[in-house]
């Protein structure tokens, strides 16, 4: 299983990476997309939304599930992977490359790191 060690991790298997233009992009993990199956739908959210920690920053839909993705931190939206409206399965082909959302204004939370998230992985399987 791929784990990136220069993302940091949610328990609900989403990846968040700080860009050097100050935002931060989020998407799900490799695991999550292969528990997910193939990924038929992305609902993005509206950019210039503010949200918390923990709360839906985006609905994936597969052929076994509708899965909502959590956003690991607070901040603002303001980009969104337009690319999925058309391509959902970019997720599928490569999870850390298809992020979802950017935010600004994002705010410091607790993250697991690579190995922390390969320890967690360890413990559900």
């Amino acid at each position: 299983m791929n784990i990136p060690e220069t993302l940091s991790y949610t328990k609900d298997h989403e990846w968040v990476r700080f860009d050097d233009d100050g935002r931060a992009v989020v998407g799900i993990t490799e695991y999550a997309q292969h528990s997910l199956g193939d990924i038929v739908y992305v609902e993005l959210p509206r950019i210039g939304t503010r949200i918390e920690a923990g709360e839906t920053a985006a609905t994936v839909e597969s052929v076994k599930a509708v899965s909502d993705v959590y956003s690991p931190i607070a901040g603002t939206i303001n980009n969104v992977n337009e690319e999925l409206n058309d391509t959902p399965e970019l997720i599928n082909e490569d999870a850390y490359k298809a992020w979802i959302v950017k935010l600004s204004d994002w705010e410091p939370a607790q993250l697991l790191s690579a190995a922390e998230y390969a320890a967690l992985l360890e413990k559900e399987s």
